[in-house]
């Protein structure tokens, strides 16, 4: 396939409530939408995960629109397409900047799933018909707060709760969650907030019974997190610290996790995830898929792929009306006792709504 023509929109919208982590707070989300159309002008759909300041990697918003307009669009526009797969061979000379690779890559593989009459899920050879998810809550004001939040989702029947935590924030408040929940699946996200020498603030958690702890040390680091899974009993997931297929294999050949977190942008695209899905269910390491707050497009794309036989875990794939007063897709992707039903029609399955995307757009341009 060739893909003629491509629109890269600018979007920013408003979290029904701030979200705060160890890395900073926001409620104004500013993302990237892509639309790819072929010759029979058939669209297909990507969103880019990147912030607008670089806290959780290095890239922004303003670096992947410069790299999608400068590098990535002139290398796919008008080209020959054999296979998705293909794109991240075209992109392979240029170094990084994986989130910006995969807005595009994403839109190639929802115009490919449409162009064979398939759901995205089956051409990336999903097994499931529906998918288990948890919810993420950040840093709130007080653990009463928090209390009251989890209390919420329980309710709701989200299937595992996952907690913000950072130095000050995590130990007391763990235990004052299990003293109320004694029961539930639940997780701690650090976003790199610790270091080796919190070894022992850190085994402390080990009474809680966690389903694991996320990224607790540096972002760029798989050593010292082998020996930090040596000291604690918690599973230790990676996220930030895997950003390609060969450094999901480093990580497991010096046991530096038991769980991988797989966020589509962060490893740069669909290709690529599905090839860390591959290694990990070889070593029998568990997966599941990660979310950046993204809209119903990029959250379409984390259901495909949550449909891999090795994504056992909830993901952090929730409702939009967890975040969104309005969607930019319809149907809204919707949890019904922790479970979303995997659309069946072509492509992501969900249908972008151009006029609620042109409402939020700030920035637009065409490229044929």
């Amino acid at each position: 396939m060739k893909v003629k023509e491509i629109t890269l929109r600018q979007v920013k919208m408003r979290l029904k409530s701030k979200f705060t982590t160890s890395f900073g707070s926001f409620q104004d989300k500013e993302f990237l939408l892509l639309e790819a159309k072929d010759d029979h002008g058939q669209s297909g759909w990507g969103e880019s995960v990147a912030f607008h300041t670089p806290w959780y990697n290095e890239e922004t918003i303003k670096t992947n629109w410069h790299m999608l307009e400068d590098y990535l669009i002139p290398s796919v526009l008008n080209q020959e397409i054999q296979h998705p797969d293909n794109i991240s061979e075209m992109f392979s000379y240029i170094r990084k900047n994986n989130m910006a690779k995969s807005t595009l890559e994403g839109a190639v593989w929802d115009l490919y799933a449409k162009q064979k009459g398939i759901p995205l899920a089956v051409a990336l050879g999903g097994e499931k018909n529906e998918i288990e998810v948890g919810i993420s809550i950040g840093i709130q004001d007080s653990v009463n707060d928090l209390l009251h939040i989890i209390e919420d989702h329980v309710n709701e029947g989200y299937k595992r709760m996952k907690v913000k935590i950072k130095p000050g924030w995590d130990v007391e408040v763990m235990r004052e969650v299990r003293k109320h929940f004694p029961t539930i699946p639940l997780m701690a996200d650090a976003n790199s907030a610790y270091r080796l020498k919190d070894v022992d603030r850190l085994k402390a958690l080990d009474e809680f019974d966690l389903m694991m702890i996320e990224q607790p040390l540096d972002s760029d680091d798989i050593v010292d997190h082998a020996k930090l899974q040596r000291e604690i009993s918690t599973p230790v997931c990676l996220d930030e610290s895997i950003h390609s297929y060969d450094d999901a294999r480093k990580a497991i050949e010096l046991e530096s996790c038991k769980i991988i977190n797989i966020k589509i942008g962060r490893v740069g695209g669909l290709t690529e995830s599905k090839k860390i899905h591959d290694l990990c269910q070889e070593h029998n390491i568990s997966v599941w898929c990660g979310g950046m707050l993204e809209s119903g497009i990029g959250r379409a794309h984390n259901i495909a792929l949550t449909t891999l036989s090795n994504f056992v875990l909830p993901g952090d794939t929730a409702a939009s009306r967890r975040y969104w007063e309005k969607d930019l897709i319809e149907p809204e992707v919707i949890v019904d006792n922790g479970i979303i039903t995997v659309p069946n029609q072509p492509g992501i399955g969900y249908e972008p709504n151009l006029e609620t995307i042109r409402q939020f757009t700030t920035n637009e341009k065409a490229f044929k």
